[in-house]
C-alpha cells in the first residue's frame, strides 16, 4: 500500500470529508468569489491535487466531451495527463467564466489557494484533521467507491500507479461504509 495515503489518523480520526461535509462544503463554495468557487468545485470534482487545479487553462477543458485534462504533477520525469469527467454545469461555468480569462485559471500560490479551500470548509462547518484539501481528495474517492465507480477507473482519474493505492478507498467506515454495504441489500 502506498505508504503516505492514510484515510485516518493515528488517534482514528477521519482524514476525509463525509458525505454530509463534502455537501457542506460545496454549499458554502456557491456562497464564495467565482474564481474560489470554480477552485473548490474543480478540486471537489475531479479529485486533483491543489497544484493540479492551480496549473489548469482554458486549454485543460474539453466543453465538448465535459472533461478535465489533469497533468499528473506526482509522475516525475514523465508527462503523463488523464482525463476525468466534470458536471456539465461546471463545464458550463467554466467556460463562461474563463473563456478569456486567465492562464493559468488561478494565478495565486499553492498556500493562498489552500487559505481559500480552508476558509470555505471553514464557512461550512468543516474542523479537524479532515479539514484540509487533501480531505477533499480523498472524498472524491470515497464518494466514487459510493457512487459505484470501478475501482479501475477510480484508480485513472486519482492518477494512481498502483490499485492498492486506490484500493484503500473501499476501507470507508462509518456511514460510508454503510452506503457501499447498502447496495447489496
Amino acid at each position: 500500500m502506498d505508504g503516505g495515503l492514510q484515510l485516518y489518523a493515528p488517534d482514528g480520526r477521519r482524514l476525509y470529508l463525509n458525505g454530509s461535509e463534502r455537501h457542506a462544503f460545496l454549499e458554502a463554495a456557491q456562497r464564495s468569489p467565482d474564481q474560489t468557487r470554480l477552485l473548490c468545485e474543480v478540486m471537489a470534482y475531479s479529485g486533483c491535487r491543489i497544484s493540479e487545479a492551480l496549473s489548469l487553462s482554458a486549454q485543460s477543458f474539453q466543453t465538448q466531451t465535459g472533461v478535465v485534462s489533469i497533468q499528473s504533477l506526482k509522475k516525475r520525469n514523465k508527462i503523463v495527463f488523464r482525463e476525468i469527467p466534470l458536471p456539465p454545469s461546471l463545464v458550463a461555468d467554466i467556460g463562461t467564466t474563463f473563456a478569456k480569462g486567465p492562464s493559468p485559471f488561478w494565478p495565486i500560490s499553492r498556500q493562498t489557494a489552500w487559505r481559500h479551500l480552508k476558509h470555505v470548509m471553514m464557512i461550512a462547518g468543516i474542523d479537524g484533521p479532515q479539514a484540509n484539501p487533501k480531505g477533499l481528495r480523498h472524498a472524491f474517492g470515497i464518494h466514487a467507491i459510493a457512487s459505484n465507480v470501478p475501482l479501475h477507473m477510480l484508480q485513472r482519474w486519482l492518477g494512481h500507479a498502483d490499485m492498492k493505492t486506490t484500493a484503500i478507498y473501499a476501507q470507508a467506515v462509518g456511514p460510508e461504509e454503510r452506503l457501499i454495504a447498502a447496495r447489496m441489500w
